[in-house]
């Protein structure tokens, strides 16, 4: 059966759909946590394993939970630490990135890289320091 067509954004409530690929258990502990915390806004959603650009390509290839909903996906996002032993995988990237904008006929998907230069426990150890430091002071 075909899905009928949409405007972007308008399915009853209004949330945008993402997508995430995540490269490790980290990052999708964040992911958790950003599904969590912006539910009003937005449905955040990811494979339970691990996996990137490849799982993200087969994904819209073979599975129907995401090759058949391609109208109504807003943006797809990648979460990952960004290493130099990676830097020959990144003509690769740009390729499935590319088709993956052009999955949606009338308008393109969204493709977002949250890439942390160091490791991902750290910038959360250093986020979460921060904020805890904001809060200390709005009470004062």
């Amino acid at each position: 059966m075909t899905r009928k067509k949409r405007d972007c954004g308008s399915r009853g409530t209004g949330k945008a759909i993402i997508r995430v690929f995540c490269e490790g258990e980290s990052e999708q502990a964040y992911t958790e946590y950003l599904k969590k915390k912006f539910s009003d806004v937005a449905v955040i959603q990811y494979p339970k394993e691990p996996g990137l650009f490849d799982r993200a390509e087969d994904r819209f290839k073979k599975d129907p939970k995401y090759r058949d909903y391609t109208e109504v996906i807003d943006e797809v996002w990648f979460f990952f630490d960004v290493e130099t032993k990676d830097v020959n995988k990144w003509d690769e990237r740009y390729r499935i990135i590319k088709k993956l904008r052009k999955l949606r006929k009338d308008q393109n998907i969204r493709v977002r890289l949250l890439m942390t230069s160091g490791c991902i426990e750290y910038w959360l150890m250093l986020h979460k320091k921060l904020y805890e430091a904001i809060e200390y002071l709005e009470r004062l």
